[in-house]
């Protein structure tokens, strides 16, 4: 037998036998990604990443994953569900604050979609405040993270960017080959002038329901992101648990 730490999958016993002292939450969304990934891609690439960080982690709960998340900004793009931003944060505090209250006030967020990236900060601040002994931290952006892990070649349009792109059409390549359609793969690299950010709706920058180009998506570059997002987390609760899970001031030298 495997580990066990997926909340779904465990039982009474199997909690109290884990030893749990952390957890891990994987937010995604249900939305298009183009005419060749699965709806799901957001959460399934999280939750695949959660997984595999408890299991080379001890006492990582992962929790069930919120699968729903803020994209009416993609909506035009079948088959797209979405949840107002102040849903999600109600959802996130929930969530956070359950799990707080069950025992466990270590929490990491892996984040696998863009519009939830403010209601993510607005909801860990508030619980933090709530519970100012609680330790959050959230990877916003892992697509982002992917690139400037590897080796600047490793991608060959627009950094990998893009939503079903190039990295993230990788990614899920080597997580889940079976729910792609490559033949029809097609993406557009935006036209998207330096500045401030523009805040756009999806069908404003591609008719295809992705950017950059998931043509030149594959396994290898795919495993090569996966490996280096989840040694990243890895090292980070390690480095947090050498640390007793401190951080900030150092009385030392006050």
């Amino acid at each position: 037998m495997g580990k066990k730490f997926f909340h779904p999958e465990i039982n009474y016993s199997d909690f109290k036998e884990g030893n749990f002292n952390k957890a891990i939450l994987a937010v995604g969304s249900a939305e298009n990604h183009g005419f060749h990934l699965p709806f799901g891609t957001d959460t399934l690439v999280s939750l695949a990443i959660a997984r595999e960080v408890a299991e080379k982690v001890d006492g990582m709960l992962v929790l069930p994953p919120i699968t729903y998340g803020v994209s009416f900004h993609y909506d035009d793009f079948p088959f797209t569900l979405t949840l107002r931003p102040e849903v999600l944060i109600e959802v996130l505090k929930d969530v956070l604050a359950s799990t707080i209250r069950q025992g466990i006030n270590r929490i990491i967020i892996l984040n696998g979609h863009d519009g939830n990236i403010a209601p993510i900060e607005v909801a860990t601040r508030s619980i933090k405040v709530q519970y100012p002994q609680a330790f959050l931290a959230s990877l916003d952006a892992w697509w982002v993270t992917a690139g400037e892990l590897l080796p600047a070649d490793t991608f060959e349009v627009w950094g990998g960017l893009g939503h079903a792109g190039e990295g993230e059409t990788s990614i899920v390549l080597h997580l889940y080959p079976d729910f792609c359609r490559m033949e029809n793969a097609r993406g557009v690299v935006p036209d998207l002038p330096p500045g401030p950010e523009i805040k756009w709706k999806f069908n404003e920058l591609t008719p295809y329901g992705a950017t950059g180009d998931p043509t030149r998506g594959s396994s290898e570059k795919g495993k090569k992101m996966f490996e280096a997002l989840v040694e990243y987390v890895v090292q980070f609760v390690k480095e947090m648990e050498k640390r007793n899970w401190q951080y900030g001031q150092n009385p030392s030298q006050s």
